[in-house]
């Protein structure tokens, strides 16, 4: 009996705590009838409802779906959901209606002033439309709100660069590389230092970067492209290497190391290399270009012609194919056209001296020997160093019998002339310089005086020279006086290959590539234009047309 006195209170027990939680749902259930009771009340709409629904449809861009949806949830919150007119906005600007976009933004600010995001949506708008002052006030303004980030510090940087206040931008670039280090701050303030014509500080950067991201295929070429630009050829060659192993497609690595062959003298294997590129970028004004220049190292020029009037269609103001072009006409002997070439580049890169020599060439050609002399004067200021342009410029004075102003030109090519066993000097313009030098008697003075002080400046111990040195240049210089007023012991009739008519040697000015992306439709080279060996380029009219031009 003890063991069933003890079950009854248990079975009480279960039931009072039974009551206990049925107590709970009837307190809530008289809760509910209390505020339904209340007709008169509207119920007010989540405004934030379907937030998550148009995240999801923006994400995988199903822009349809996500507009529908955002006008159902405009139309409920009466135009008052800030995440739906954002996400519109953002839709609009992704299809390229910029200016309703920023409207957009804006009106996203006026919801919801205090976040700094909206701001930085109107700043890049702003930016989009060219208005970078404006931007700038707006980056400003979202960095008082919140805290600037490297998001606001990097398009800072960008408006300063666009208003060329370079100081203010490289601070801004920096700043944001120290919050966070991102490829495209690096790319950015890579092309800030080129802007500002510091290579070297770019170099540095581009290297930090690719340590930073190492299959990194854009900061890889960059970096390449530099070291190119520098003649180190092998670290270049490298680099290139690189970026191509971690993407073969990459037409920019391919145009680069195509043109690094090219400057070699392989012509063929980098034509193989512009095959591959013209299959990603056919419309590329820079590959026609660098494959009218391995057709002009062939000796092919018709070929290049084409190909170069196919580049200048693509890109008409980029004066390097014009430069080139006036180059081929020259070579073709087609001095009218040559002529026009040259003109158009110099109206659009007036500061270049080998245009001026190349104007110089073709104007001494078609017989205007004036205006032939005023370029080659305004090609030797700008460029006094460059010994094509002198020894142009030393042959026309031969051929107009001005002896004397002739010498000192020569001089002046034979003091600027390297030193050094490795530098690349062309042969023909060597022999030119020793025909004339011949003529005019000069030059071989010259040629001593700058040995021994090449062997003076290697001598450690030069405190006991000093005195002889001065001996030197005092009888140095009374020679050159003495040879100035000389004259010349052969007319210019003497020298059977420097004619009367026309300079000795046209100027063998290396073919420049450029760096702009377009390409052009016109006459393209023959079959018999490339090696047996490899693919071949039809015109457009025969059947077997390749996919390498397809248009």
């Amino acid at each position: 009996m003890s063991a069933s006195e003890e079950a009854l209170p248990v079975e009480k027990e279960e039931k009072s705590d039974k009551t206990n939680v049925t107590v709970v749902p009837t307190a809530t259930v008289q809760s509910k009838p209390k505020i339904r009771g209340r007709k008169n009340t509207p119920q007010l709409p989540i405004i934030e409802r379907r937030n998550w629904l148009i995240h999801r449809h923006f994400v995988r861009k199903e822009y349809d779906t996500c507009k529908s949806l955002i006008q159902e949830q405009l139309k409920e919150t009466r135009g008052q959901c800030e995440y739906a007119i954002y996400i519109q906005a953002m839709i609009m600007r992704n299809e390229g209606d910029i200016q309703n976009s920023l409207e957009l933004f804006q009106a996203c600010h006026l919801l919801n002033s205090k976040n700094p995001d909206n701001l930085k949506q109107v700043a890049k708008n702003l930016i989009l439309l060219g208005k970078h002052k404006g931007a700038l006030e707006c980056y400003n303004h979202a960095a008082e709100l919140g805290e600037k980030d490297w998001d606001i510090c990097h398009c800072l940087g960008v408006c300063y660069q666009f208003l060329k206040q370079y100081d203010k931008a490289e601070a801004s670039y920096q700043e944001a590389l120290s919050r966070n280090r991102h490829i495209v701050t690096y790319s950015a303030l890579s092309k800030l230092y080129l802007e500002k014509d510091e290579p070297e500080k770019a170099m540095s950067l581009l290297q930090k970067a690719v340590e930073f991201s190492p299959e990194n295929t854009e900061l890889l070429t960059s970096l390449g492209l530099l070291h190119l630009r520098k003649n180190n050829f092998h670290r270049a060659f490298e680099l290139l290497g690189q970026a191509l192993t971690f993407d073969p497609e990459n037409y920019k690595a391919i145009l680069a190391a195509g043109s690094l062959m090219q400057k070699h003298g392989d012509y063929d294997v980098a034509l193989t290399k512009y095959r591959v590129a013209a299959q990603k970028v056919p419309e590329s004004a820079s590959l026609w270009n660098n494959i009218a220049m391995c057709f002009f190292g062939k000796k092919k020029y018709v070929a290049a012609i084409s190909c170069l009037k196919r580049a200048n269609y693509l890109s008409p103001f980029d004066w390097r194919i014009l430069y080139n072009l006036g180059l081929l006409h020259l070579t073709m002997e087609q001095y009218a056209s040559a002529f026009q070439f040259t003109s158009s580049a110099l109206t659009l890169k007036p500061d270049h001296g080998p245009l001026f020599t190349l104007l110089a060439v073709a104007l001494t050609n078609l017989e205007q020997t004036e205006n032939a002399e005023r370029a080659y004067e305004q090609a030797a200021k700008l460029n006094p160093t460059d010994h094509h342009t002198m020894i142009n410029f030393c042959v026309f004075l031969h051929n107009q019998n001005r002896s004397k102003e002739a010498g000192k030109v020569l001089r002046k090519f034979y003091k600027n002339l390297p030193t050094e066993k490795n530098a690349n000097l062309d042969k023909e313009m060597l022999d030119v310089g020793k025909k004339l030098s011949a003529a005019l008697n000069v030059g071989d003075k010259l040629v001593a005086e700058k040995e021994k002080a090449s062997k003076k400046k290697r001598q450690k111990d030069g405190s006991k020279t000093a005195p002889s040195t001065s001996k030197d240049t005092a009888t140095s210089r009374a020679d050159d006086d003495a040879e100035g007023s000389r004259g010349p012991a052969l007319k210019s009739t003497d020298l059977p290959p420097l004619s009367s008519s026309k300079p000795a040697n046209l100027p063998k000015l290396p073919p420049l590539s450029t760096s702009s992306s377009r390409g052009v439709e016109g006459d393209l080279p023959k079959r018999d234009d490339f090696t047996s060996g490899q693919p071949t380029m039809d015109r457009p009219k025969t059947k077997n047309k390749p996919a390498l031009l397809a248009e």
